[in-house]
């Protein structure tokens, strides 16, 4: 049979069985943090056997792409050695979500391979796990495997996706590959899976009926649940009768393709590595790139990127000094392309991305070769045999040798490499660059990312000084801190171009939005940010379509806002000139905002800037923008800017060539921003706020251009409408406010002289009224009109009235209800009675709290109608606490 008969055959053989043909899930773990890689079959319904998601079958099967490169699975050192490891490989499953368990399982399992395919039956084995009598027994029920051809094992049979998660006790397939794969099992009697590499494992049939969390725990799940899976490749080896993978129709044709492409032939033995490690890692990279992991120096696309120069390195051993490795996508698309359709469409993106990867590794390949070869030979005539970390950091940082293969090369003349030494250079280099990066104003969110492309791309053309819109190339995606391979409708991510005349935040101005297009691919530019100098990111959402890097686009900004920032940045600079006119040459720029229609300017002066001088500032600012003076730009050295009275920004670094923009004879500064081509476009400028932000720093904010014009419009529009209410002219308004004003006051004074006289009045009757309470009196009343500093006043009055005594009052104003608590200080000392303590259970009645000092306290509450419950309380709540 070949493979895709084989592959076809066990989907069948399930569908007839009731279950759902699934399609592959991708290599990257959907909403899966703990996983970096898709690496097993079971990793699309892992919250089904969490119990937090259902399926709307409970049967299933597929083959399943997997990659076991990282973390609890990973067999990236067995490549190309080992007949049976790869990097990449299919997963045949079946699975029951709380349906069939153990029999079942077993029954399928022996029905297809030993009835179906006809695997010799005396060549199967059988493992479980050392307490699970139960499937030992099935296997003997439901199958003609013999008990002493089971074998029982601890952790080999106990299956974990990874440190924490679905899992359970496992039961193994093997079938015995002949006693010439191993002779000297012949005279073993303990000889059988698990102990002699001569028996295979071809299918683990997991019953997953717990979840271990992340303490080691395990805790019984609510179902019971069935995982299988078939390593792929293995089974067609087994079936073809071949005793390596290699020699199977799934990798037979990439071989040769790669003899043929390196003129190189393929052995079976150590000859063959390169190869086969080649073969492996092809298939490996196209997928991965296909599903969206780009090469990177973090994370996913770390992972990537060291397997796809280790396979460089190994194409330098058949002799290959240029790229070709992305040649072999066709090949491995012509095979998997109908089993995985989703990466035909990235067929030519895959290869761009791989050809990218080997031209970038081979340009400094020869030269860290080179000094690898020096280093170990240095250490060799000094009798030593360890590679320094800082030196192995050195092959990395500058020429791109992961870790893993410099230990590789080392390990191969016998040689070993600190690791340690080389964990601390990096973590020290990335301790700097974080610092470089905040020192810069930045923060260190993604930054290695970008770091990375930089390095790889070179630096953002920017066009947008002349130009609103201009062709381009998508150079790469990002989304979060990694690489994306694309972009589909509805989904946020940053794109980076070669050349773009989106301004990118930086120097105090906002970033441009706009649109990015490709056919009927549309993106909607949100922002454009610097994340690191001389790189530009465009925050975009996708609203048509799919974006992928290498992709040809149209860009363009929006034009009309983007002149309203180039107003109020050429104002910035005019009110910087005119502050240092104003107040004094020590005025310089501390920050800065410049936005469409606002700007906002930080600035070290030492007091407060009057309003004379606001008034002075924004008159001469409009001085200069009736002038009209062109505003004119050009590029110069440094020091000869500076020498021509260029002003320099606050946290701005600066190159050799800089940017000189002049208005006029008295504006002259270096900046990388948007400038109106004369002052007149800027129109008005309106001061709206001057406040202090630090010590010796001042900020002003202004409206600029049209905003500011609608502001004044609004002013003028509501002082119109003031004056219309009061029955004057707009000259006149301030003084009949006053007046009005005036007369409101008078009147408050006098409504609080007659509600003052009214309260006094009732003080008499209120002390009248007090009730005696072993030897001292009480008085408890709800009084009206009353606010909250009269019902302290008057607590304060009537406790010198009675002398020794305790005084509760309240009162309401709408919903919200004051009360007021007094003890005299003879019974706080004598009687330990406490005005807070009384306050709190009275207010506790209204639904209200309270709280204060023994002599004094206060509450609130907000239900009125409580009120005289909590009054009629009071003499047997200070009863009870005397």
């Amino acid at each position: 049979m070949t493979s895709d008969e084989i592959r076809s055959n066990f989907l069948e053989y399930f569908r007839k069985h009731g279950h759902m043909i699934v399609p592959s899930a991708p290599l990257i773990p959907a909403d899966d943090p703990t996983l970096l890689f898709t690496n097993a079959g079971m990793n699309q319904f892992k919250d089904v056997f969490l119990g937090t998601g259902r399926r709307e079958y409970t049967r299933a099967a597929d083959t399943q792409k997997v990659l076991r490169v990282s973390g609890k699975h990973n067999d990236l050192e067995e490549v190309g050695y080992s007949p049976g490891h790869h990097t990449f490989f299919e997963m045949l499953g079946n699975w029951s979500f709380g349906d069939y368990y153990k029999r079942e399982a077993i029954a399928y399992a022996w029905e297809l391979v030993a009835e179906i395919w006809k695997v010799p039956k005396e060549l199967l084995w059988a493992t479980v796990h050392d307490t699970d009598d139960e499937a030992e027994k099935l296997w003997l029920a439901e199958t003609d495997i013999p008990l002493e051809r089971i074998r029982r094992f601890d952790k080999d049979n106990f299956w974990e996706m990874g440190d924490t998660g679905p899992c359970g006790p496992c039961s193994e397939l093997f079938v015995d590959l002949g006693p010439e794969m191993d002779p000297a099992s012949v005279d073993d009697p303990n000889t059988g899976p698990n102990i002699s590499d001569r028996f295979r494992e071809i299918w683990n049939l997991v019953f997953i009926q717990y979840n271990r969390d992340a303490a080691g725990e395990l805790h019984p799940l609510p179902e019971k649940h069935v995982d299988t899976g078939m390593g792929f490749e293995r089974i067609v080896a087994i079936m073809q009768g071949v005793d390596s993978n290699y020699k199977t129709d799934v990798f037979v044709p990439i071989l040769e393709e790669i003899s043929n492409i390196t003129d190189r032939d393929y052995f079976d033995d150590e000859r063959g590595v390169p190869h086969r490690v080649i073969a492996d890692h092809i298939r490996c990279l196209t997928f991965a790139i296909g599903d969206g992991v780009m090469p990177s120096n973090e994370g996913r696309g770390y992972v990537i990127r060291r397997i796809l120069r280790r396979a460089v390195l190994y194409g330098k051993r058949l002799g290959m000094e240029e790229p070709f490795i992305y040649n072999l996508v066709d090949k491995v698309i012509d095979q998997l392309g109908p089993v995985f359709p989703d990466v035909l469409p990235r067929h030519d993106f895959i290869k761009r991305i791989i050809q990218g990867e080997e031209g970038r590794f081979h340009q400094t390949l020869d030269r860290g070769l080179e000094i690898l070869r020096g280093s170990l030979d240095d250490i060799e005539s000094q009798n030593q045999s360890v590679l320094s970390g800082n030196r192995a950091f050195e092959l990395y940082d500058t020429f791109g040798f992961p870790l893993d293969l410099t230990q590789m090369l080392a390990r191969e003349r016998n040689f070993t490499v600190d690791e340690d030494g080389f964990t601390s250079s990096m973590s020290r280099q990335r301790e700097r660059s974080r610092a470089d990066w905040k020192a810069a104003g930045g923060g260190d969110t993604g930054e290695a990312v970008y770091t990375d492309i930089l390095k790889e791309y070179d630096t953002t053309a920017f066009l947008g000084y002349d130009r609103s819109h201009a062709e381009a190339e998508i150079i790469a995606l990002v989304r979060g801190d990694e690489l994306a391979s694309g972009a589909h409708e509805g989904e946020e991510v940053s794109v980076i171009l070669n050349q773009t005349p989106f301004y990118g935040d930086s120097g105090g101005q906002v970033g441009d939005i706009g649109v990015i297009a490709s056919g009927n691919t549309q993106l909607k530019v949100i922002d454009t940010v610097k994340p690191i100098p001389d790189l530009f990111v465009h925050r975009c959402k996708v609203i048509e379509g799919e974006i992928t890097p290498q992709t040809s686009v149209e860009v363009k900004i929006d034009e009309e806002r983007r002149q309203h920032i180039a107003v109020s940045h050429t104002a910035t600079h005019i009110l910087h000139h005119a502050l240092r006119t104003v107040l004094g040459t020590h005025v310089g720029q501390a920050g800065s905002l410049v936005e469409s229609g606002r700007l906002r300017f930080d600035f070290t002066h030492y007091e407060a800037v009057s309003q004379e001088h606001l008034h002075e500032i924004e008159s001469a600012i409009n001085d200069k923008v009736r002038l009209n003076n062109a505003v004119e730009t050009e590029y110069l050295p440094l020091q000869e800017a500076k020498d021509r009275g260029a002003l320099a920004f606050f946290g701005e670094k600066y190159g050799e060539i800089v940017r000189f923009v002049q208005i006029g004879d008295y504006s002259m500064e270096l900046c990388g921003g948007t400038h109106v081509h004369a002052a007149g476009e800027i129109g008005l400028v309106k001061i709206t706020s001057e406040s202090s932000i630090a010590a010796g720093v001042r900020r002003i904010e202004a409206l600029t251009g049209a905003a500011a014009y609608q502001h004044i419009r609004f002013e003028d529009e509501t002082l119109t409408a003031i004056a219309n209410l009061l029955k004057a002219s707009k000259d006149s308004t301030p003084e009949r406010i006053q007046a009005l004003l005036q007369t409101n006051r008078d009147l408050e004074r006098q409504i609080d002289a007659l509600q003052s006289q009214m309260a006094q009045s009732q003080v008499a009757d209120l002390v009248n009224n007090a009730v005696t309470i072993d030897g001292f009196r009480v008085i408890a009343a709800a009084l009206e009109n009353t606010d909250r500093n009269g019902l302290r006043q008057l607590v304060d009055d009537l406790k010198n009235r009675i002398g020794t005594g305790v005084v509760v009052l309240a009162s309401a104003t709408g919903n919200d209800v004051a009360f007021a608590a007094g003890v005299t200080s003879d019974l706080v000392e004598t009687r330990g009675l406490q005005a807070g303590k009384i306050i709190q259970a009275v207010t506790r009645l209204a639904d209200g709290r309270g709280g204060g000092r023994p002599e004094i306290a206060q509450g609130g509450a907000k239900d009125p109608s409580k009120i005289k419950e909590a009054i009629d309380a009071v003499t047997k709540i200070v009863a009870d606490q005397a």
